[in-house]
């Protein structure tokens, strides 16, 4: 158990997913205010889950939905520190906790290679959303140079154990990963 307001968020985006599992529009919805309502305190996410790493950000699981539907993890971003261009292949909601993320909205272009098509800056209790169907394929920074930023991540799938795929912009080349987790450390 990582708090009790952890696992109230739990169940009711278990609530959520059983209700409107097929209606992508509803469930981005109503988890974006679940995600909102989690990431508008910062007590509540135990310190071995905010533990960036020297060279690379950490992914740590929080929760996997036993039957594969939804998982919920955090992202620890070392200072400066981003992804690769990357897509989901299933819906998501990203929220602030602390510090801020930059995401770099990309979209394939005529001569097959990826163009950046925008950018977003997201501080502490901002929430964005992600999916094929809306748009899903970004990149993803830390926006300090100088400090750790954390977001919550909500997926509509157990998110480290999904084939999705890194994207080259300049050439269009499109390779396949699955990005499993970061241990956390034990406190």
């Amino acid at each position: 158990m990582i708090s009790e307001r952890f696992d109230q968020f739990v169940r009711e985006l278990d609530s959520v997913v059983s209700a409107h599992g097929s209606d992508e529009p509803a469930v981005l919805a109503q988890t974006q205010a679940l995600v909102a309502d989690l990431v508008s305190q910062d007590d509540w996410l135990p310190d071995a889950y905010t533990r960036p790493h020297p060279d690379y950000y950490q992914q740590y699981c929080l929760y996997a939905c036993p039957r594969g539907r939804f998982s919920v993890v955090s992202f620890v971003w070392g200072p400066g520190q981003h992804t690769p261009v990357h897509d989901h292949t299933v819906w998501g909601v990203i929220g602030m906790l602390r510090g801020a993320e930059v995401a770099e909205s990309y979209a394939r272009q005529a001569d097959g290679t990826y163009a950046k098509t925008g950018s977003e800056t997201l501080r502490p209790g901002m929430t964005d959303c992600v999916s094929p169907s809306i748009g899903d394929i970004h990149r993803v920074s830390n926006a300090f140079d100088d400090r750790v930023s954390i977001s919550i991540h909500v997926y509509g799938a157990d998110i480290g154990q999904v084939e999705r795929h890194v994207y080259v912009p300049e050439t269009g080349e499109i390779k396949p990963f699955v990005s499993g987790y970061a241990q956390a450390a034990q406190s």
